[in-house]
């Protein structure tokens, strides 16, 4: 599973998975990521995916509609045996196409308010009133649900959110050899606070560089 395999984790870990251009932008001219790191970021991707119990992701990410149900290549799914894990849908709102093939055929699990109405064909993690409680959410969702390895691919607003939260124990940057330029730009977090990394490790791939970084967060 590339150098990642190495970094096999034990009990409750959120890892944030993300690639940006050279300028920081982690979005292409059309608004999505797919083309900024190529073959190189996709295997990784991928692989991050393989490794998780389950993989969340943003209302924002999920209204692009360019995201659909988990598959894993024949070789990962293999090597992972079991089901690819499920996609963890963020949303307050649920201003979301519940008609949608990533829910019809994805059964993927959203996490919202107590007071949310979802569908009722939708699986569902409760926590917080009137808003999402994220570190409730998190709770729930490693200790209640099993969960216990998550990723988090954004996008930018729900990554922000994690990190100012103290959620995040692991942030994976891949920067792509790619200038956008600030007509398409859109950066990796929004409003943080400092906040200094620890780098744990380094590769390059078809001119891509992998960056991966720890947070120190204290193990619960």
């Amino acid at each position: 599973m590339d150098p990642y395999e190495e970094y096999g984790v034990s009990g409750p870990w959120l890892r944030v998975g993300m690639v940006a251009s050279l300028d920081g932008s982690v979005t292409d001219e059309e608004r999505w990521s797919d083309r900024l790191g190529g073959r190189a970021d996709q295997r990784v991707f991928r692989t991050l995916r393989a490794l998780a119990d389950g993989i969340m992701v943003g209302a924002g990410t999920v209204r692009t509609g360019r995201l659909g149900p988990v598959r894993l290549p024949a070789e990962l799914a293999a090597r992972r045996g079991r089901p690819p894990a499920p996609l963890i849908v963020v949303s307050r709102s649920l201003d979301l196409d519940f008609s949608a093939p990533l829910f019809t055929e994805g059964r993927p699990i959203l996490v919202t308010s107590d007071d949310a109405r979802p569908p009722a064909h939708v699986r569902v993690v409760s926590a917080g009133e009137g808003d999402v409680d994220l570190p409730l959410a998190l709770h729930r969702l490693q200790g209640e649900h099993g969960f216990q390895h998550l990723l988090c691919e954004g996008g930018p607003a729900l990554a922000t959110s994690l990190l100012a939260d103290g959620l995040v124990d692991e942030l994976c940057v891949n920067i792509a050899p790619t200038l956008i330029g600030t007509r398409h730009h859109t950066r990796m977090v929004g409003d943080l606070a400092r906040r200094d990394l620890a780098l744990d490790a380094v590769y390059a791939d078809e001119d891509v560089l992998f960056l991966r970084y720890l947070t120190g967060r204290p193990r619960p």
